[in-house]
């Protein structure tokens, strides 16, 4: 980042200098800070999806002129970083003391980094593609610290963020984008049904009618904690 704010300084050093030379008087800031950008440029996304991002738009939005924009970002590139990185900021629980509470630490991290990502659904498909900001290596580093606590060896630290890591995007990718109504799903349940010599296992687990994404992705992340307690235990 502090590479980027350098070329960005540049940059506004030779706007500066041609303004002087077209006798215009440069001006010493916009009216706009970084901080309404990012704002304003989450909106969007929330509003129309990574598609719709454009710094025209953008600009519309905060009822200024696209140029004016790159006074505070090198590009469109950096909006979303920035904008990425400010949904997924994490505060934790309010505690007075050390929780010796390891599981529900990371259950209330996983929760909240995946109902952040929902609320956002753009990120769960922006994540994989992004560079990592503060917000979520802060948050990496909560994980990595808590489970090292909780006595996950260090030679097995990193599958255990990954494997977590996998889970929540991919459980949030996937409730995010499997957006069927009632009635796909009851036809597709049907269908199911009808060829049950085939799929007798998941015809009879309903598997295509059930909807409680919040109780799998609890009971799943249940089962990956129970493997890492079971880990902690014979180390």
């Amino acid at each position: 980042m502090a590479t980027k704010r350098s070329g960005a300084q540049s940059k506004r050093s030779r706007r500066i200098d041609a303004a002087l030379h077209s006798g215009q008087e440069p001006r010493s800031e916009p009216p706009l800070s970084l901080e309404r950008i990012v704002a304003t440029a989450v909106e969007l996304l929330d509003a129309e999806g990574v598609d719709g991002l454009k710094m025209r738009r953008l600009a519309d939005r905060l009822g200024s002129g696209a140029m004016s924009l790159y006074w505070h970002v090198d590009n469109k590139e950096e909006v979303f970083d920035l904008a990425l990185d400010s949904v997924l900021e994490y505060r934790g629980p309010p505690q007075t003391i050390e929780s010796e509470d390891w599981r529900g630490e990371v259950f209330h991290m996983l929760e909240d980094w995946r109902a952040s990502m929902l609320r956002h659904p753009w990120s769960a498909s922006l994540l994989p593609r992004r560079a990592l900001g503060p917000n979520i290596l802060s948050r990496l580093e909560l994980l990595s610290k808590t489970l090292s606590k909780a006595g996950v060896a260090d030679a097995d630290l990193n599958v255990a963020i990954w494997s977590l890591w996998n889970y929540v995007v991919g459980a949030t990718f996937t409730r995010a984008s499997f957006d069927l109504s009632d009635d796909d799903r009851a036809a597709a349940q049907l269908r199911l049904e009808q060829l049950s010599e085939r799929y007798p296992t998941i015809g009879r687990s309903r598997l295509l009618l059930d909807n409680d994404w919040d109780g799998a992705f609890r009971k799943g992340l249940d089962l990956l904690l129970d493997g890492l307690a079971q880990d902690e235990a014979e180390g």
